[in-house]
């Protein structure tokens, strides 16, 4: 399904004001450019750096050569002239003579001449010392072991570039889409409890039963209050990118190491059958990230407001719910919602079941489109079950009520979005007065 977005939204004399949604995008490609080279950039530090190190100390096979030639290699550096040790042995392989220049696995210069010269005088021409050489290559042969420490300060730089991209690809996806209202109601409510104390008492008289406080600080604009969207969500996009990450980065370090033995002619058929799944497995992580991104960045805001809070079984309320964005709708549906959750232990395991024990669809249509600035709205009536049970939280249980948006778009992901609500337990004297 297509998507537009106009380089210029109004016309302010002879001047014009850009596109927020074309700048939100362009800050989403700017970040998302700087984690793509954070990955690149770990990726080749461990592939050219760190693994060959590591299979140096713990793969490499050990024989005995013998000292042919010894010198100090120099190379002209941005301050100056540098050195490393590099001397030259002959050792056999299944009675195969092989003949290499080296010392470490790591190769590097300093400009340390000194240190470098203390480490030829070690070896002495003619005499035999031990050596390691890599059992998939001959050729490749170390007489020192060990791991270089400035190494691990290469990291910094891919690990900076990561938490840049990805901390603010995080900020910006969660931000798309939200009005001013709405995130000034999100900054008030993570200032504030949720009313229930540790011993389960609550601030409103009812035991365990929370206030809700944060859900009635944002004034609506045609209802009483407008309702702060789930944060489900957002945990789902910074669990989805976390994931690809850490799946993806382990799995490339293994697929890169396998192409080059492929490339070098050592094919390893069956360590690349066994990697297929994780292959697998790390595509379809990648798809449902980007589904995420799609769903946060593709779907305009959903507004829902409400006549009072908090609801009581057997009441009439109000709701408004709005749905902006360019979308062919397939279905939309509200809906009033109560789920169950219990947390409980099986052996040394903590286990949480959910379970949804009420939904009553409030509104639904089918085959419409909203257009691009043409909001589609509604407003209905809508009544709490008589008898329902009430908003409920303890540490092992929960009854949480909410109201749920349902998209179902042509060409796009669709979209579940909940707008918490609090239910009281019913008043009836209350209920007598009214």
């Amino acid at each position: 399904m297509s998507r537009s977005f106009r380089v210029y939204q109004k016309k302010r004399g002879h001047r014009r004001t850009g596109s927020g949604k074309l700048g939100r995008v362009g800050e989403i490609l700017f970040f998302a450019t700087f984690l793509l080279f954070g990955c690149v950039g770990l990726v080749v530090i461990l592939v050219a750096l760190v693994i060959p190190e590591w299979r140096a100390n713990h793969e490499f096979v050990e024989t005995i050569c013998t000292v042919r030639s010894k010198e100090l290699g120099q190379t002209q550096g941005e301050d100056g002239t540098l050195y490393r040790p590099e001397i030259g042995i002959e050792y056999a392989i299944d009675g195969g003579p092989h003949f290499a220049k080296t010392y470490d696995m790591c190769g590097s210069y300093s400009s340390d001449r000194a240190a470098n010269q203390a480490i030829l005088a070690q070896f002495d021409v003619g005499r035999q010392y031990p050596c390691w050489y890599d059992p998939l290559d001959h050729d490749v042969v170390v007489l020192a072991r060990g791991y270089t420490w400035w190494l691990w300060l290469t990291f910094v730089v891919p690990i900076s570039f990561l938490l840049l991209g990805g901390g603010g690809l995080l900020y910006r996806t969660m931000r798309w889409g939200r009005s001013a209202e709405h995130l000034a109601a999100t900054a008030r409510s993570a200032n504030s409890r949720d009313g229930v104390d540790s011993n389960g008492s609550s601030r409103n008289g009812f035991p365990n039963v929370p206030v809700g406080t944060e859900l009635t600080n944002s004034p609506g604009t045609r209802l009483r209050f407008r309702l702060p969207i789930s944060a489900a969500g957002t945990w789902v996009l910074i669990g989805a990118l976390v994931a690809c990450g850490f799946w993806n980065g382990i799995v490339s370090v293994f697929v890169v190491k396998l192409g080059r033995d492929f490339m070098a002619g050592r094919p390893q058929w069956w360590l690349m059958l066994f990697m297929v799944p994780f292959v697998v497995a790390g595509i379809g992580l990648i798809v449902f990230f980007v589904r995420q991104v799609l769903i946060a960045t593709g779907i305009g805001p959903t507004l829902v407001e409400i006549s009072d809070h908090p609801l009581r079984p057997g009441r009439t309320y109000r709701l408004f719910v709005s749905q902006a964005g360019r979308l062919r709708m397939n279905s939309l549906v509200v809906q009033l919602v109560c789920d169950e959750h219990v947390r409980y232990r099986q052996g040394t395991d903590t286990r949480t079941e959910t379970r949804r024990v009420h939904r009553q669809e409030i509104h639904g249509r089918k085959d419409f489109a909203i257009r691009l600035g043409e909001p589609w709205a509604m407003e209905c009536d809508f009544s709490v079950p008589p008898g329902g049970m009430h908003s409920f939280k303890s540490e092992n249980n929960e009854v949480r009520w909410s109201l749920e948006v349902q998209g179902d778009v042509a060409g796009w992901p669709d979209f579940k979005r909940a707008f918490p609500v609090i239910v009281y337990p019913d008043d009836p004297t209350e209920r007598a007065l009214a």
